[in-house]
């Protein structure tokens, strides 16, 4: 049976025992090197120091919820060194929305990946209140070895669980199939809405980091 999702203290330096912070290499110099990396480096945790991809932000101009989602990966952008280049999709965005992004210094991506998006480097993704099928794609395209290079940070994967044993729905089944067989090879920790104000931007909104090991256990799970 999956673990139960943990509340995430924001004040923290670190997720728990295996993760750490860490500063990005400064400058590009020698960036696309090959280095022989030692024993003990291998046997180190994954840091995401790379990138942020945020898929369906919503309508900045119309909405608040939006505005509140974007202003939090904006904040996590300014004050996460290891955070790098943050990129953004989401259909309805107008070209006014784009150039705001823009001036924020976010790259609003032309082509819609459907969330398809292979973590050939580590990277940070960020779906806001997104639908089932999004994630499941995401999932599905980094299926195996390539989860251990993301984070997620979007709707609870303990929340999908549940109401699949509780309303018995196959649509959710049939849309969530990835979600559900990674579900116990996932660490959950849920965001705890302090004000009634971030509630319908944040409710059911978790950090989900993917086991290490998480290749081998796969292979034991037909999708």
């Amino acid at each position: 049976m999956a673990t139960s999702a943990k509340i995430l203290n924001p004040e923290t330096c670190t997720v728990n025992e295996d993760w750490t912070i860490v500063l990005p290499r400064r400058g590009k110099k020698g960036r696309n090197l090959p280095r022989i990396r030692t024993p003990e480096e291998q046997q180190k945790p994954w840091f995401p120091t790379e990138m942020m991809v945020i898929y369906g932000i919503g309508s900045i101009e119309s909405y608040e919820t939006p505005r509140l989602q974007l202003s939090l990966a904006i904040l996590m952008k300014r004050k996460l060194s290891w955070i790098g280049d943050v990129e953004v999709f989401d259909p309805i965005l107008s070209a006014t929305e784009s150039r705001v992004l823009e001036s924020l210094g976010c790259y609003v991506l032309l082509v819609n990946e459907q969330g398809r998006r292979c973590a050939i480097k580590p990277t940070l993704f960020y779906m806001p209140h997104c639908e089932a099928e999004l994630y499941d794609n995401l999932l599905q395209a980094n299926w195996g070895v390539m989860l251990k290079g993301m984070v997620l940070l979007g709707n609870s994967f303990e929340t999908y669980e549940q109401h699949v044993l509780e309303y018995k729905s196959s649509v959710i089944v049939d849309t969530a199939r990835h979600i559900l067989a990674v579900r116990k090879l996932t660490q959950e920790f849920s965001i705890n809405t302090v004000s009634d104000d971030y509630f319908a931007a944040f409710h059911d909104s978790s950090w989900h980091f993917f086991s290490p090991d998480v290749e081998a256990k796969l292979q034991l799970t037909e999708i």
